[in-house]
């Protein structure tokens, strides 16, 4: 790998070093991203986060109004599309019909002026790697949707990119296949030497298959780290309902928690100060009468706002002076004869809780 040099400061830098900045109307995306290589981000945020806008940025399918662009080093800000190392991998793969999976992935290298042999024997190394050597003669309406995304993935990789950029690599892919094909995928990510970023809103998409995480709402980043943190520490709305936490932020006294215009919640962590409070669906019990002799220090009062189907449990949907959502069996859903308006009591224990700084 040849070292490049960070215009900004004197040091060596590889790897992706971006300030994506784009106005569209009333719309601005702002987002930072610094990706060494071999490492794997995904940019996870609801619809209309600027997400795709961000990714089409980076491969040059959207011009920058402002901010930087540099891979390993080059500015790429004014680089035409087809002149940046970048192998992108689209939701709806966009293989060529007309071709056959051998020829859509010896697309990349003849552009890059390879000769038809050269391509070729490229692209059979990458199908034989990707578990398609069979299937090299047959265009895309023969191939399943698993087998289609490797062929798109086997495109992108061909042109031997230092940036790879998957754009809902997994959607289009029904739930069992999906699972197979990220398992797939995560095994070549982790051999990928170069940049890989991800756009996804699965979150178990991009827990499996990133390092780490930027989270992005309304054109920012509002939080990055790894998984793990990310759903140990989540700071917005969005994240807490995306990982499965009830979210909350106050003001500590010890181990008491005043919620921002809502009761106190009492949490296993001793803190001052403006802090987050969060706990799973499932640390929380409901009652239809009020509970005598629980150890529970958090009780509340609610009213069922809703119920749905979460998985193979129950989720309930509550209102009253702390809105919060509920898991439960069918078997106690039923037991407690919950519906949309039933009164109920919710106990949390405390240990149940993890509050941390804000």
């Amino acid at each position: 790998m040849t070292e490049t040099y960070d215009a900004d400061a004197d040091t060596a830098v590889d790897g992706l070093d971006a300030r994506l900045v784009v106005v569209r109307g009333a719309f601005r995306l702002d987002v930072a991203l610094t990706v060494a290589p071999g490492e794997v981000v995904a940019l996870l945020g609801p619809n209309g986060a600027g997400k795709t806008t961000a990714l089409r940025a980076l491969a040059g399918l959207t011009p920058l109004t402002e901010g930087h662009l540099r891979l390993d080093g080059a500015e790429l800000d004014r680089t035409p599309p087809e002149s940046r190392p970048v192998g992108v991998v689209f939701q709806d793969y966009l293989l060529f019909p007309h071709l056959t999976a051998l020829d859509n992935v010896a697309f990349g290298p003849r552009c890059q002026g390879a000769s038809k042999a050269e391509a070729r024997a490229r692209a059979a190394e990458w199908l034989d790697r990707l578990g398609l050597a069979d299937h090299a003669g047959a265009k895309p309406r023969k191939l399943s949707g698993g087998q289609a995304q490797r062929v798109a993935l086997a495109r992108a990789l061909a042109t031997r990119p230092r940036l790879l950029l998957l754009d809902e690599p997994l959607a289009a892919l029904d739930a069992r296949t999906r699972l197979e094909v990220r398992a797939q995928l995560q095994r070549h990510l982790a051999e990928f030497e170069a940049v890989a970023v991800l756009v996804t809103h699965d979150p178990l998409d991009a827990m499996v298959l990133a390092d780490r995480l930027v989270v992005v709402e309304h054109g920012r980043v509002v939080q990055q780290g790894s998984p793990s943190d990310i759903a140990r520490h989540p700071r917005t709305d969005y994240i807490a309902q995306l990982v499965g936490l009830n979210l909350y932020r106050g003001e500590a006294d010890g181990h008491a928690v005043r919620l921002d215009g809502g009761p106190a919640i009492t949490t296993a962590e001793h803190l001052s100060g403006p802090v987050y409070v969060a706990f799973p669906p499932s640390a929380v019990t409901l009652h239809r009468d009020r509970p005598t002799g629980s150890s529970a220090r958090n009780l509340w009062r609610c009213e069922v706002a809703g119920l749905e189907t979460h998985g193979d449990q129950i989720r309930a949907d509550l209102a009253g002076e702390l809105p919060l959502a509920a898991d439960l069996t069918t078997v106690a859903a039923a037991e407690l004869d919950l519906h949309p308006g039933a009164e109920v009591w919710a106990t949390v224990k405390a240990t149940q809780t993890h509050a941390y700084p804000v």
